[in-house]
């Protein structure tokens, strides 16, 4: 069990990547009231963890409507997930981050106020397709209560570390410098990749059955 949390939470910190998030809301949030900015924080989490809790258990049905196994579904979400692996070891994806967030400060300064937690916090900052795939496949995988518990413990944990990268925002970007996220982003991607080149492996494995 202990072996699984630790998958799930190094997975789900990879897609994630709460360390990243805080400077994000920074600048997002920069100038405004600080219950606003402890709102959109406490409001974005919260939706994160119930469409991640939506997918999670109700992964399964979606596939069954869409006629869609299960050991596809591994394979179309192990390649999902070593894309996202490969854009983090060459930036591409804090590029992409960037660039949404300076979209959404500009609109933040012309429309100040304005609700930033379903879009950009909740949907796609904290629940992109990364962190959907993840649930869905693990929860796959794991059919036992205890094995979820330890997919959910390891989720959970890393949207407490969103919570918490929001709320100190500020001091978590004068603490982390650009170096050490770069290599904390490549070290992670890398560890994305093999996890995901092992789902593809499981879901070819399946369907075909082989050995």
């Amino acid at each position: 069990m202990l072996q699984l949390f630790l998958a799930s939470f190094v997975t789900f910190f990879v897609v994630i990547d709460p360390p990243a998030l805080g400077p994000m809301f920074a600048t997002m949030t920069d100038g405004a009231r600080p219950e606003w900015r402890r709102h959109m924080a406490f409001k974005a989490t919260a939706i994160a963890t119930a469409i991640l809790l939506v997918f999670a258990f109700g992964g399964a049905w979606i596939l069954a409507q869409l006629k869609v196994s299960l050991d596809a579904f591994r394979i179309a979400g192990g390649l999902l997930l070593f894309l996202i692996g490969v854009d983090m070891l060459f930036e591409k994806r804090a590029e992409r981050r960037d660039e949404r967030t300076e979209k959404v400060t500009a609109e933040q300064h012309a429309h100040p106020g304005a609700d930033i937690s379903v879009f950009p916090l909740a949907i796609p900052l904290i629940t992109g397709p990364g962190a959907i795939a993840s649930i869905m496949l693990f929860f796959t995988e794991h059919q036992d209560a205890l094995g979820r518990l330890a997919v959910l413990a390891g989720a959970g944990a890393n949207i407490l570390l969103c919570l918490i990268a929001f709320l100190f925002a500020a001091q978590l970007s004068k603490l982390m410098g650009a170096t050490m996220a770069n290599v904390l982003s490549r070290i992670f991607g890398i560890l994305l990749c093999a996890l995901a080149a092992q789902f593809v492996v499981d879901g070819i494995r399946g369907a075909f059955a082989l050995g």
